[in-house]
This record gives structure tokens, sequence and C-alpha cells, in this order.
């Protein structure tokens, strides 16, 4: 990294849940009647990686979807946030989608990469404070769906905060998590701020299908890692031979399921807990939940927010609103 571009990168705030915090969860998951396992413990380092190889597969459609939408609306982005804004990216991932609103925005003074695996924020983080070297940068590692404070920035003026929420994330939660993650992205931010929340739509089933199943195996890896980073960091005993990956839709819920199901009955270790498994026994791992246009901007006002615009593609695939909060 560049000197001048070190000198614009803050000290890392490093609230990333601890290791009892993640034993914790997988135990409490795994002891429920249907096994659980919390989807934002996926992105590890080598999870993060994986997703990212995700977002480059054919099937995939939200990224490059999102994508174009972003490219087509960046400056209506930058009208809403006016200039030097400080922006505030929850799930910063590799920072690849964010570049297109810092390249509009109109002389942001602040970027606060928010993110849970700290090893792969850190290197995104450099490779962008590279690409803007007169951007201060102020990385915090954190779960973004729990309360938590923005680090100080003595010196630093900044106008209008935008947050950036992409990638359709937001349907990971349920229609109540959703609510309270964004009561805390409100409070976080105050009145005044403006949040950009990439949505997932609902629609052909098929295309649906492939997104989560794709024939390269991909998110089968992305999914099976998880058990890998609890063999890693739990002293767990998975055989990841004897699981598979399935990804459903669930009609009622209007979600795709991603599950690991045992293919036989087994025993497994996580430290000094053991756990059973019935042949055909599933791990529910992550939701996707897909929206219609109207149902998330009433979800967005029961959080605290005004809707003010919605952006879509052709195929109605995909959408991005921009939300105020009052």
């Amino acid at each position: 990294m560049s000197k001048r571009s070190e000198n614009r990168l803050a000290d890392l705030q490093d609230l990333e849940p601890s290791l009892d915090e993640f034993r914790t969860s997988v135990v409490d998951g795994l002891s429920s009647p249907q096994k659980t396992l919390p989807c934002k413990f996926l992105y590890d380092e080598r999870g993060s990686q994986i997703f990212d190889d995700i977002c480059d597969l054919p099937e995939y459609y939200p990224t490059r979807t999102e994508r174009r939408i972003l490219e087509r609306h960046a400056r209506d982005i930058a009208t809403l946030a006016g200039p030097q804004a400080r922006l505030i990216e929850f799930g910063s991932g590799a920072g690849t989608k964010v570049r297109l609103l810092l390249r509009a925005l109109d002389r942001p003074a602040t970027y606060l990469p928010v993110e849970i695996s700290r090893e792969y924020m850190i290197a995104a983080t450099e490779d962008l404070a590279e690409s803007f070297p007169e951007l201060r940068i102020a990385p915090v590692c954190a779960d973004y769906t729990e309360p938590f404070t923005l680090p100080e920035l003595p010196g630093v003026d900044h106008g209008t905060t935008v947050g950036f929420f992409p990638g359709s994330t937001i349907g990971n939660f349920t229609r109540a998590e959703a609510v309270d993650f964004l009561s805390v992205t409100r409070n976080l931010m105050g009145s005044g701020a403006v949040m950009i929340v990439g949505v997932d739509l609902v629609k052909d089933l098929d295309v649906l299908r492939a997104a989560y199943n794709d024939a390269a195996g991909v998110t089968a890896a992305f999914n099976l890692n998880f058990l890998r980073r609890i063999n890693r960091e739990l002293a767990g005993t998975f055989d990841l031979s004897t699981f598979r990956h399935d990804a459903r839709w669930n009609a009622e819920l209007e979600r795709i399921e991603m599950h690991l199901v045992s293919l036989k009955e087994q025993e497994v270790a996580v430290g000094t807990r053991r756990f059973r498994f019935g042949e055909g026994e599933t791990i529910h791992t992550e939701s996707s939940h897909k929206y219609r246009l109207d149902g998330f901007r009433e979800l967005a006002r029961e959080a605290g927010y005004e809707p003010v615009e919605v952006w879509t593609d052709d195929k109605q695939l995909f959408s991005v609103h921009a939300l105020r909060t009052v």
C-alpha cells in the first residue's frame, strides 16, 4: 500500500464476534428440533472467498443484475446523498459494488465498511484505499445485525449519512429480523440519512432453484465450508462426505432455504457436546427471502424509514430501494 493511501486508512475498529459466541450459537442451533446454524458465520475468510466465486456464476443473477441497476442509477443515488457524504456499507465483502457509488458521489468524506470477516475485510479495504487514495476509510469488524458504535474520526466533517446494504442480504433475515436490522441502521445513522438496499424479488422458480443449486457445485462448497469451520475452530468431528447441500423453495414463506442433509445416521461432536443425526435429517443454514416491491416498502416503513425511490431491471428480477430515515 502506498504511504498516501495508508495515511487515509484509519485503524480497524474490531468488534468481531468471539469464539465463545460462535460456539454458543452452534451448540444452541444444533440442539434445536430443526437443527440450524446462523448464516452470518458462513462468512469466514474462506467462506467469503467462495461467495465471491458464487457471484460470478452464470446461474447467480443477483450480483450482475444489481450491478447493472447501480451502474444505471449511481448518479441518482449521488443526487440523494449530496456532497461530502459519509458512506457506511453493511456487509462490505470484497467492496466491488461500493466503487460504483464512490465514483458517482460528490467528494465523499468518509467510507466505513462494516464486515464480520476481519481478515477478508482488511485485504479488501487495503485494495480500496489504493484505488481511492484521497478517501478517508475507517473499517469496522462487527456483527452489523447487532447495535454497535461507529469510530470517532476527529477533524472529519461530513454531509448526509448514506447506508449501503447491497446483495440481497436483507433476504437472509425473517421479516421481523429485517425490521429489527433496519431499525438498528436507522438509530445508528440518525435522522435525514439515506439507506440504499438491494432486495431480491419473487420470480420464476426455475431461475431461483438454479441460482442456489449451481451446476458447478460452488454453492454446495460454500455451505459445506460451514462444517469445515466448525471442525477447525470448535474441535468438531463433521465428516463432510456424509452431508450434501440442498436448496429448496418454501412457498408459504416465499424463500429459498439452504440445508445440509445428513446422508446416514451418525453422531457428531462439537468440542465436548455430541449431536445425533438421522438419515435425511437437515441443518438449516440460510434463508433467502424474496420480496414484492410493495411488501418491502411496507416493511421499511415499519422500521422508521420513508421509501423514496425504487429501481429495477427490465425483467423485474431484482430491486434497489432508496429509503430515508424519519
